[in-house]
């Protein structure tokens, strides 16, 4: 199959996906909005409840796509396709590009309020006598911890890597297992959504709800794509018309996990 035919694919795939992508981005703003009381502990465990579900579900997808169209179907295969497509991909997704956007939109930076509010908890733990600079010394810490990117895989390998490992064994035992797409790009947007309440300190303004919608629109747009579509079809050698016609737009769900 030419190149061209190829690139051809993959941009009906991408503009295809775009209609849900503008939905689940509407909608992780709305979530984010409803929850936004909650602190960043409250936010890392919804994190580490969807981040999961969503590796799962995209090794479910990339290994049953690699699977259905590889000439070869060693389980050794499967599971590096499925493992790095998944892993990878929603680290991107869930992890990456929301961390690089909260930066880029300053949405990491503390209010006033906020900042005032640490010091006076610094005040009351340390002692009467601390002098002005341990005490902003102290707080730059604090917040350079709350600020770091945080790599699940491994962080929490124990949980992330098997949920991996669960998604190819499913893939590779029932590859035509059905999972409405709209349910995926759900679980990415919560993801997302769940990583970005984490390091959001400032107000949640018009202008930052734009910039939201937009990181969460790339952030599950782009990798969600590269995860179903484009990365496992680097290692098949199979041609692209015996891929079904994309079906995403009609009936919802991933159509290459099933007949």
């Amino acid at each position: 199959m030419p190149i061209e035919a190829k690139v051809k694919h993959i941009l009906a795939e991408l503009k295809g996906h775009a209609p849900f992508t503008l939905l689940g981005a509407m909608l992780g703003v709305v979530f984010m909005l409803l929850i936004r009381s909650v602190n960043a502990a409250d936010s890392y465990a919804l994190f580490a409840i969807f981040h999961p579900f969503h590796v799962v579900l995209s090794a479910m997808v990339t290994a049953s796509m690699f699977g259905l169209h590889s000439i070869k179907k060693r389980f050794v295969l499967v599971l590096i396709v499925g493992y790095f497509g998944s892993v990878g991909i929603a680290t991107l997704s869930d992890i990456v590009i929301p961390h690089i956007g909260s930066h880029l939109l300053g949405l990491h930076v503390p209010t006033h309020t906020e900042l005032h509010h640490h010091k006076l908890i610094s005040t009351n733990k340390e002692t009467a006598t601390l002098d002005k600079h341990n005490e902003n010394a102290h707080i730059q810490e604090t917040e350079h911890q709350k600020h770091r990117i945080h790599l699940s895989f491994i962080e929490k390998w124990y949980i992330v890597n098997p949920a991996a490992l669960l998604g190819i064994l499913i893939a590779y035992l029932l590859p035509r297992t059905k999972f409405p797409h709209s349910g995926h790009v759900l679980i990415s947007t919560l993801a997302s959504s769940s990583y970005l309440l984490m390091n959001i300190r400032s107000d949640i303004t018009i202008a930052a709800a734009t910039g939201i919608f937009a990181t969460l629109f790339i952030a599950v747009w782009l990798p969600c794509c590269i995860s179903d579509i484009v990365f496992p079809l680097l290692f098949v050698k199979s041609d692209l018309e015996l891929i079904a016609p994309c079906k995403v737009h009609r009936q919802h769900s991933h159509p290459h996990l099933h007949k």
